[in-house]
């Protein structure tokens, strides 16, 4: 299979939920925007991909010298995360062979470890459809009735909490979505296009503490974590600012 790996970081959400004055991925911790500190943990395990990040088209708080990465562009996010990937996926239609590995990752999950970047990788270099890093659920579900009370308690064998990133390879995912857009199917993640196709990703065992950034005390919980991490893991990307793809002869598809 194809060695290319692309990278596919949304980032044009505005984290409402999260009640501060930006959207989340201008946040800071310790000093730093979490895009800043998604992109570090990235580049430290594939300082060789070619990165796509989505962003508002409006956005006026990104500075490139965030961007680790040597070949990169900006693409226009989309009103839903599954319209930020197919504008990334269609922006690099006529350089992304259909083997080409596509990696999925949420700009709120600063936290996710060099390791388990690895360990994805690695899982999926020969796996025809795909997967994802996962963890299995370890507290009890409940199912509630609509009124804010239990319905049931749910089984949890067998049962986990999908992570990111999500890798495909680029064909595959571009299909699969592509197919839920025209059944009109809610698409939550790129695996669950995968599925609605009849294929099984592959569940790759992540470590609990790649946490999504989504309510207001997951921010100061996101710094413990990668405070704990910082003897291991990388705490800076690179200063100095990389060019975009556009600016080294590649189109810019930016509106």
């Amino acid at each position: 299979m194809s060695a290319a790996l692309w990278l596919v970081v949304p980032a044009a959400g505005q984290g409402r939920r999260m009640g501060a004055d930006r959207p989340k991925q201008y946040l800071e911790i310790a000093g730093r925007p979490v895009l800043a500190c998604t992109l570090t943990r990235l580049y430290a395990a594939f300082p060789g991909a070619r990165l796509c990040l989505c962003l508002d088209p409006d956005d006026t708080r990104f500075d490139p010298a965030w961007v680790p990465f040597s070949e990169w562009r900006r693409v226009p996010g989309g009103n839903e995360r599954v319209d930020s990937v197919s504008h990334a996926l269609e922006a690099i239609a006529w350089e992304a062979a259909d083997d080409d590995l596509v990696l999925v990752h949420d700009v709120a999950r600063p936290c996710v470890t060099v390791m388990d970047l690895e360990r994805l990788h690695a899982a999926l270099a020969d796996d025809p459809v795909g997967g994802l890093l996962a963890a299995p659920v370890a507290d009890t579900m409940k199912r509630d009735d609509g009124a804010g009370r239990v319905a049931a308690t749910e089984l949890r064998a067998g049962l986990w909490h999908a992570l990111t990133p999500q890798g495909f390879r680029y064909g595959l995912l571009r299909r699969a979505l592509a197919a839920a857009a025209t059944a009109g199917l809610a698409v939550t993640d790129e695996a669950s296009a995968v599925e609605a196709l009849g294929l099984s990703p592959q569940l790759v065992n992540g470590r609990r503490d790649n946490l999504k950034i989504t309510h207001p005390e997951d921010l100061a919980l996101a710094g413990q974590i990668l405070a704990a991490q910082s003897t291991t893991e990388p705490a800076a990307a690179p200063s100095a600012s990389a060019p975009t793809l556009a600016g080294a002869g590649v189109v810019d598809r930016e509106r």
